[in-house]
């Protein structure tokens, strides 16, 4: 709900006029409004509003025709935006906002909002979209690094570019992010498309309206703590490239050879940027450098120093095998030109346009007036609203018919997202408590099998003793975290071994393919795993 009711007061103010932009209605449904009398006279209006407010009109939603605030139930407001969506499609415009607000002085309390629609249809993302996961320590200054290139603004050396991104407010007094972060910015064919105000989603919805390509940032964790939630960016988003940041006032941590293994064990493109060159001399990045190079060979990858090969190189070798160095700092932007450079030109990793469309649900919340909303990365295929699909499974295996209300990618309303794409797409027929993180939306043709237990090949990085059956870590499989327990095939895996093991859910199932690959972790013990066949 919306705090300010400046904009509802400047509505109602203004009022309803013969020319004008602003309409008021009470509610719109679907049995009596989209009749095709009721509905070609809405199409008719909506036209002329916009057409009147020069390509904007405003809709006031649960107040009279007079413009009293008499406030609607919130399934009503659902069913009116759903409504009002529609004739806006028929009229060729679409809705870009929806602000509401609860009514406090009736004994039914009920919502009152304003949508603000405007001309031409949903903006259909069409582009080139890069997925990019930020990994390494805490303090090694991923967010400023991050924060300074979608805005093109030098942090002031205390971190205040990755306030951009940081969505909790405890987060930014601490300095330290507890959770999972998104920026995005993009390009044009002439020049880097900057957020202005990264606070604002409208400014967000520009940068992704406005560029040819986009690169979307999922901004993981660096403090130990919370690796699991690191994990679950570096496994969970369909990643296109990594950027492992390492500060050159520290060198390589623990952290960052973890960071390092995991993005490695997901066969993930990966850019090394040492951050903080500013505050150390030039002896002391070369120290660093080599220190890096040193950890890169010894996971047997070749380090490419940007300084030394150039752009180019290091976008033509950029590879599972091949990672380029370079360094960067966020407050005298050192680097960030070639950090922009190098995402202009390299290509996209993931799309799998041509598939069915599926994608694993990462977030859920409730927007009023919308509804469910199921946030994560579209895996493969497409899909737009109205589309029928399927979600789950739930736990007890069964799947659940849902429909697609609309789709929002970094706050802007889009008519089809596809595979690579970051998106939240809000959902019909299913409430947002009962969907969960790990859960999966798939065509409603789709014929899914959840299981309970999945064959592996798992390799252990770290573990004191020697893994036996029974074994109980945690497994992080695309979007899902959950208990496991392990019954190697013969009988115990040892630290530094590959083997084979039957994996199985301990509380509920999960839909799982062959050839996905999951990171298994319980206290300091970690692993990686591809899975080889399920069990049915």
């Amino acid at each position: 709900m919306s705090a300010d009711r400046a904009v509802l007061h400047a509505a109602l103010e203004r009022g309803e006029e013969e020319d004008g932009n602003i309409e008021f209605k009470e509610r719109l449904s679907r049995d009596v409004h989209l009749t095709d009398g009721r509905m070609e006279s809405l199409v008719a209006q909506l036209r002329h509003r916009v057409l009147s407010g020069d390509g904007h009109a405003t809709y006031v939603l649960g107040v009279t025709d007079a413009g009293g605030i008499a406030g609607i139930s919130e399934s009503a407001f659902s069913e009116t935006m759903e409504v009002l969506s529609v004739v806006a499609e028929e009229a060729g415009a679409h809705v870009e906002n929806v602000e509401t607000w609860e009514v406090n002085d009736t004994s039914d309390a009920g919502v009152v909002g304003v949508a603000t629609l405007s001309e031409g249809s949903m903006l259909n993302v069409d582009d080139d979209h890069i997925v990019v996961g930020t990994a390494g320590h805490v303090d090694h200054g991923k967010s400023t690094l991050v924060g300074s290139l979608v805005t093109g603004t030098a942090d002031d050396g205390q971190g205040q570019t990755r306030g951009f991104l940081d969505v909790q407010p405890h987060e930014v007094e601490r300095g330290l992010s507890a959770d999972l972060s998104y920026a995005v910015y993009g390009f044009t064919d002439d020049d880097a498309v900057h957020l202005n105000n990264p606070h604002r989603k409208s400014d967000r919805a520009r940068v992704v309206e406005e560029s040819d390509r986009l690169v979307s940032f999922v901004d993981t964790v660096g403090h130990e703590p919370w690796l699991r939630t690191t994990i679950r960016g570096l496994v969970g988003q369909r990643l296109d490239y990594g950027l492992l940041v390492v500060a050159a006032d520290d060198g390589p941590t623990k952290t960052t050879r973890e960071h390092l293994g995991i993005l490695l064990a997901m066969e993930l493109p990966t850019v090394v940027a040492i951050t903080k060159t500013d505050i150390v001399d030039t002896e002391a990045v070369e120290t660093v450098e080599r220190d890096v190079e040193r950890l890169l060979r010894d996971v047997g990858r070749t380090p490419l120093r940007l300084e030394r090969h150039g752009i180019d190189s290091a976008v033509e070798e950029l590879s599972d095998s091949v990672v380029p160095i370079m360094r960067t700092s966020a407050v005298t932007m050192e680097g960030l030109g070639r950090l922009d450079a190098m995402f202009r030109q390299l290509p996209k990793t993931t799309a799998d346009a041509c598939g069915d469309f599926r994608m694993y649900i990462d977030r859920t919340y409730s927007v009023t007036g919308v509804g469910a909303v199921a946030s994560g990365t579209v895996n493969s295929g497409s899909v737009e609203p109205g589309d029928s699909l399927q979600l789950g499974p739930m736990p007890d295996g069964s799947f659940k018919q849902v429909e697609v209300r609309s789709i929002e990618m970094h706050y802007h309303r889009v008519d089809r997202a596809e595979a690579g794409r970051i998106v939240g797409i809000a959902l019909k027929g299913i409430r947002e408590s009962e969907i969960e993180r790990g859960m999966a939306l798939l065509p409603a043709a789709a014929d899914p099998t959840p299981v309970q237990s999945f064959e592996a090949e798992v390799m252990v990085l770290n573990h004191p003793t020697r893994i036996r059956d029974g074994y109980e870590p945690v497994v992080h499989l695309e979007t899902a975290s959950e208990a496991v327990v392990f019954h190697p095939e013969e009988g115990q895996l040892l630290p530094g071994s590959t083997g084979d093991a039957e994996i199985e859910f301990k509380f509920r199932p999960y839909l799982v393919e062959e050839g996905q690959r999951f990171v298994f972790r319980e206290g300091q013990s970690k692993g990686v795993g591809t899975v080889t066949s399920i069990d049915i």
